[in-house]
């Protein structure tokens, strides 16, 4: 799987201790152009959501201080489904159930090696094909159609 990871000036850390568990986990490592931090959270979230947008990522992994602010930016794309997860429960489950494509992490709120085992758990995670999931998931879709401006 093609996974990317973009971050603001509070997530430097994180990222460069992430990106080499992407690779040992046995994906594809996309770096985004510039793979620098952003001075600004929403920056970040933007260059993230294009690339699984346009492909060129299947997943992401946003960070800053707090994980809260990437979310808030990256929700504001149609098709992005990101939450911050600050326990490998619901990272996995995030993928499972909600077909979230977008890992949120705060570097300020969790440690270096919680944050490896939240993505273990986020890139290991399969969307289910259940039906109770494919009706949420179909009334997720509704209510993005239905407030989203085109």
């Amino acid at each position: 799987m093609k996974v990317s990871i973009a971050y603001d000036h509070a997530g430097t850390r994180f990222a460069e201790v992430l990106k080499p568990e992407i690779a040992k986990a046995g994906h594809e490592l996309v770096l985004l152009n510039p793979d620098v931090a952003f001075d600004d959270y929403p920056d970040a979230a933007e260059v993230l959501a294009i690339a699984i947008l346009e492909g060129k990522a299947e997943r992401g992994i946003l960070v800053c201080g707090s994980g809260a602010g990437v979310s808030i930016a990256a929700n504001k794309f149609p098709g992005i489904r990101a939450a911050v997860c600050h326990d490998t429960y619901t990272a996995h489950q995030g993928v499972e159930h909600d077909q979230m494509n977008i890992l949120c992490l705060g570097e300020r709120v969790i440690g270096e090696e919680l944050a490896r085992s939240i993505v273990r758990s986020f890139l290991e995670a399969e969307p289910s094909t259940e039906e109770r999931h494919q009706r949420r998931l179909r009334k997720i879709d509704s209510l993005e159609n239905k407030y989203f401006k085109k």
